[in-house]
């Protein structure tokens, strides 16, 4: 992060990346009720409202595990404004219609949309990272998710009944199959916007 101060509550980002259920509770019963109305006003119900909820947690969780997540402004206009942008794209690619974002002065600052763009573009990396892995055979999923889980190769080794020598080369061949699956998506994507 830049040289900008680390709100207090950057708590509730720590909270979700511990999964601190004293937290989580917070946030439903001070961030949520406000999330939920703007969306049943805004052509949704409360379901809808609680998959974006859900979906905002799951991708704060995400972010706030890989430590890439910072907090300079208040979690509420953080929170807020990311649970309206996706409510706002869901109307947008269900409507086939032009959904203007139109922001309020008055409950965003700078830093806030800053955080925003950093949240979508991790969330674009990390659908990118999830499509790709998919299409990895089973084995080379298999060997990379216990990896990522035991840090010890020769218990990797061990667990999948191979020698450590075979497990070496095939994590090398599935994250270089990765690598360069989402190197040809990025290539192509700045390819397609130029």
């Amino acid at each position: 992060m830049d040289k900008s101060k680390v709100h207090p509550d950057q708590k509730y980002i720590e909270g979700l990346a511990s999964n601190d259920s004293a937290v989580i509770q917070t946030i439903y019963k001070k961030f949520v009720p406000k999330v939920v109305m703007f969306i049943m006003n805004n052509s949704g119900d409360r379901d809808q409202a609680q998959d974006v909820v859900q979906d905002v947690l799951i991708l704060l969780f995400n972010q706030a595990k890989a430590n890439a997540l910072q907090l300079t402004c208040p979690f509420d206009a953080y929170f807020f404004l990311l649970c309206k942008r996706k409510w706002l794209n869901e109307l947008k690619k269900t409507s086939n219609k032009g959904v203007t974002i139109n922001e309020d002065a008055v409950s965003i600052n700078e830093s806030a949309l800053e955080l925003i763009g950093q949240t979508e573009d991790f969330d674009e990396k990390q659908q990118l990272f999830d499509t790709m892995f998919q299409k990895l055979g089973d084995k080379c999923q298999e060997l990379l998710k216990l990896s990522f889980t035991i840090k010890s190769m020769e218990e990797v080794a061990e667990k999948l009944n191979v020698t450590y020598g075979y497990v070496r080369k095939k994590k090398s061949l599935c994250v270089g199959q990765l690598t360069q699956w989402i190197q040809e998506v990025k290539n192509f994507k700045s390819l397609k916007n130029k």
